[in-house]
């Protein structure tokens, strides 16, 4: 049974570079920012940041420029597998509905569970905030986060591009979407 009494709002940052990735490397998740949202009040939970330690990849000078991410910080965080646990774990990821700006998310998480034979870490409810935000809004086409923020009236807060921050900001959008 899945509840709907809060949203799980989730944003992953991954290794990436300028250009192609190195030979023999590949796109990974490094970071899951998650922001749990109450349905009912529109109130922002805690943002939280769970580092994860890339094991086909690395920090590259573009990714740190991007993320504010080192090599050091992620080399201290917990596998995919361990972080995958702890969503169920800590936040009944695979019992609520999980929502992402757009379905990068999604798709890296399905890919890197396929990858590594790691359990998919979240129930078969995903909202698309991306999507959801443009029909809201009547816009010709999807936006992307900070520009979805501001066309709000408000400003990003935090750290564009850390996980965190993000989700924390996606959930605010939702809360709008919601509330409509």
């Amino acid at each position: 049974m899945i509840a709907l009494d809060e949203v799980l709002v989730v944003d992953v940052e991954s290794t990436c570079w300028e250009g192609s990735p190195p030979p023999g490397e590949v796109s990974e998740i490094i970071e899951i920012g998650i922001c749990p949202l109450e349905v009912a009040s529109g109130k922002r939970g805690e943002r939280r940041s769970v580092l994860v330690r890339p094991s086909r990849s690395s920090v590259s000078p573009f990714c740190t420029s991007l993320t504010t991410l080192t090599t050091e910080q992620v080399s201290s965080g917990v596998s995919f597998a361990e972080a995958c646990s702890l969503l169920r774990k800590e936040f009944r990821s695979d019992r609520r509905v999980w929502a992402s700006y757009g379905d990068y998310d999604r798709k890296m998480f399905e890919r890197q569970c396929a990858d590594f034979g790691v359990r998919y870490p979240f129930g078969p409810r995903h909202v698309n905030v991306k999507t959801l935000f443009a029909l809201a809004h009547a816009l010709p086409r999807e936006v992307g986060m900070a520009e979805a923020v501001r066309l709000t009236g408000r400003r990003i807060d935090g750290t564009h591009h850390r996980g965190h921050d993000d989700a924390f900001n996606i959930a605010g959008l939702l809360a709008g979407l919601i509330r409509r």
